[in-house]
């Protein structure tokens, strides 16, 4: 009994890790796990968003740190929204959805992108160029499962 409760333990616990879906990661936080997509551009860091400045788009509640940077991304939201709508860029180039931690983020090419976490993002980080080229290729078909 004890090994049953393990095993469904385990399986609830890793099946939103294998199992993404929908074209943007969010958890209950919401998308980027509740950080401010425009923080990224502006501060060059995570930063929590405030729930009194938040905004649904793209099936995903968006959350910002200040008026102004909700406005920002209602403005042009294409433009401080992740790639890969927040899934691991690494993932994304290897074929599969990942999830992402907020702090594990570069901004390459005006482009803000997510690993799974700072170790994958290290990995990433090598060889960036052809990566994002392999993902841009995946993306298509990976975002509509």
């Amino acid at each position: 009994m004890k090994k049953l409760l393990c095993i469904l333990l385990l399986i609830t616990v890793l099946s939103p890790v294998f199992a993404q879906s929908g074209e943007v990661f969010a958890t209950e936080e919401g998308a980027i796990r509740g950080y401010d997509p425009v923080a990224y551009f502006k501060e060059g860091k995570a930063l929590r968003g405030k729930k009194e400045f938040s905004y649904l788009w793209s099936g995903a509640q968006w959350s910002f740190s200040s008026k102004q940077n909700l406005e920002t991304f209602k403005s042009n939201p294409e433009k401080y929204s992740p790639q890969y709508g927040g899934y691991c860029a690494y993932g994304t180039s290897q074929g599969h959805k990942a999830p992402t931690q907020p702090d594990a983020f570069t901004v390459v090419g005006d482009k803000l992108y997510f690993n799974y976490n700072n170790d994958v993002k290290a990995k990433w980080s090598k060889n960036q160029k052809e990566l994002i080229n392999k993902a841009d290729k995946n993306w298509p078909a990976l975002k509509k499962q």
